[in-house]
């Protein structure tokens, strides 16, 4: 994985700024976010600072825990055998592979977030839901910790069930900017296929303060999970208009890094 570029991250924000905000314009007025809003600052940062976060930190552990399974699994870390998979489903076509690498790392995800919502994980995932001016660029508000877990979660089992990495390199970059998408300020869900697909409008129900959309659409790709255990909300009625949550996240990157190591008051 190519390390980011901090002039490739400005290009970047820049490119999504204007199409999101192109889009965010055909909106009625009074739903569209304002372009200075409260915590810009913050995700900016947190735009610069996920992606590098990503690479050196998370990546490094995730790499670590996959040389373990590779000496478990392989016996040896030789890179282009443990791309390459093994047993059965390595010997899938590629396009299968990554289709099935899709539902179950969506399903081991789903499982993932429901733990972060749980007490002992909730403060490192309560970053990410501290956004209360809800956007494309909230996206990347998410703790490293955070951020680490849930990558191993869906990738080791993955991995222990012998699939190609290879298989799912076209796939990641896409998986990005889908997430991006789904935060973005946007009434879109797909239609007849809402119950199908994740779209802007079912995540946003996940970020809603409202008191009905708590614990819901833990999904980031295909709703059905959150339809067979229960926690699917999809109004059709109405849009959700507030965001943000109660617990007391600081407003600042760093305070933010910190928050989930301090100290809670009886």
């Amino acid at each position: 994985m190519r390390a980011p570029t901090l002039s490739g991250l400005i290009i970047g924000f820049l490119v999504l700024f204007a199409l999101f905000r192109a889009l965010e314009l055909r909106r009625p007025s009074e739903l569209r976010t304002p372009i200075l809003r409260p915590g810009l600052a913050t995700d900016i940062a947190y735009w610069i600072f996920t992606p590098f976060a990503a690479h050196y930190v998370v990546g490094f552990a995730v790499l670590l825990a996959v040389a373990v399974i590779a000496v478990v699994i392989y016996g040896t870390l030789d890179k282009n055998l443990i791309l390459g998979g093994f047993g059965p489903l390595a010997r899938l076509p590629y396009a299968l592979q990554a289709l099935l690498m899709l539902v179950i790392a969506d399903v081991s995800g789903y499982w993932m977030h429901r733990l972060f919502h749980g007490r002992r994980l909730w403060r490192f995932h309560a970053v990410h839901h501290s956004s209360a001016a809800l956007d494309w660029l909230s996206a990347t508000r998410v703790h490293p910790v955070n951020e680490l877990l849930q990558r191993l979660m869906t990738i080791l089992p993955l991995l222990g069930l012998g699939f190609a990495p290879a298989a799912a390199a076209g796939v990641a970059p896409v998986l990005a900017l889908f997430a991006i998408l789904l935060h973005a300020n946007l009434d879109w869900d797909w239609g007849p296929l809402r119950s199908v697909i994740a779209s802007p409008r079912f995540h946003r129900w996940h970020h809603s303060s409202e008191t009905e959309a708590q614990d819901k659409n833990f999904a980031g790709l295909f709703p059905v999970w959150d339809i067979l255990f229960g926690t699917y909300y999809m109004p059709q009625d109405r849009l959700p208009r507030h965001f943000g949550t109660q617990t007391p996240v600081p407003p600042g990157l760093l305070g933010q890094l910190a928050f989930p190591f301090q100290r809670t008051s009886p």
